[in-house]
């Protein structure tokens, strides 16, 4: 999984209609003015220390960065970490002066305000079928799974980013927002899916080829998270931590403003909130600096 991924980012822009899948950001601005609506009042909330720095963890277009900082306000460090050449390069044309890292380790010692939109459920899981890991191996011409039955999954990799933030939030402030899709509680099952042109397909075929992903276990990453030293939120859907935070009347103000993307914007706000949408399968929960009051919209 680590291996295809890795292929997969750094040769394409994968989002949008002529790619493999859309996000959130690439919607409508709206999701990421919600982004910086919430980082910009945590901010000033623990009294807008004056060398935080904006954060991101895989960046996709830079769309996202691109709408939050609109909120944020300018002058504030921006800093993405990417490892994709490709994603990179269109990172730099819609966020100009941002720093580049290969990893979460190398983000500067200053209080974070970070997010990760879908970054997390791209991170390699391990598969478990009693107490014999499921590997993948060449069955003549074609992958195949070695074992099979009930599945529980884990997640080193994951595991390793949650506590390199929380560590990071304990130790120099801020907080971070974290939405990907998932699960609520630890359970077992088989999560691994690829998607290519937004199609399911079969994760063994077209290695590096197509957008492999997990479900987060957001129990999981609570306890790691604490572990580390870091305050946790309850956990939000995607659809409850908008609502909560005013994307409606965000998407009113639009509309009123721009009449004639009235239907649009309408179609964009149901995509981001609607149960049979985005609304309920993604997730949202924030970890924060002890010092620092947690983030508006997980009441």
């Amino acid at each position: 999984m680590a291996a295809c991924n890795a292929h997969y980012y750094a040769t394409r822009d994968p989002l949008g209609a002529s790619g493999d899948f859309t996000t959130a950001p690439e919607i409508h601005q709206m999701f990421g003015e919600m982004v910086g609506a919430c980082l910009a009042d945590c901010w000033h909330s623990a009294g807008a220390p004056e060398d935080a720095i904006y954060a991101e963890l895989g960046p996709g277009r830079g769309t996202l960065a691109a709408d939050a900082l609109r909120v944020i306000g300018a002058g504030v460090e921006v800093h993405l970490v990417e490892t994709s050449p490709a994603l990179r390069e269109l990172q730099r044309a819609r966020v100009p002066g941002a720093t580049f890292h290969e990893r979460i380790e190398q983000l500067p010692e200053r209080p974070l305000l970070l997010v990760a939109n879908e970054f997390l459920d791209a991170l390699p899981v391990r598969q478990w079928v009693g107490d014999e890991q499921r590997l993948v191996v060449l069955d003549g011409d074609a992958f195949a799974f070695t074992a099979h039955g009930l599945i529980v999954e884990d997640a080193p990799a994951r595991a390793a980013a949650v506590t390199a933030i929380a560590a990071h939030l304990a130790r120099h402030g801020g907080m971070a927002l974290l939405i990907d899709y998932g699960h609520a509680a630890s359970a077992p099952g088989d999560t691994l899916q690829a998607v290519k042109a937004h199609r399911f397909a079969d994760p063994l075929a077209d290695p590096g080829e197509q957008d492999l992903t997990a479900h987060v276990d957001f129990e999981a990453l609570t306890d790691t998270a604490r572990q580390a030293g870091a305050m946790v939120t309850s956990l939000a859907t995607q659809s409850e931590w908008l609502s909560r935070i005013g994307i409606a009347q965000r998407a009113d103000v639009l509309a009123r403003a721009n009449p004639d993307h009235a239907k649009a914007i309408s179609s964009a706000l149901a995509r981001l909130t609607a149960p049979d949408q985005m609304g309920e399968l993604f997730k949202v929960i924030a970890l924060h600096a002890p010092q620092w009051p947690a983030p508006a919209g997980f009441e």
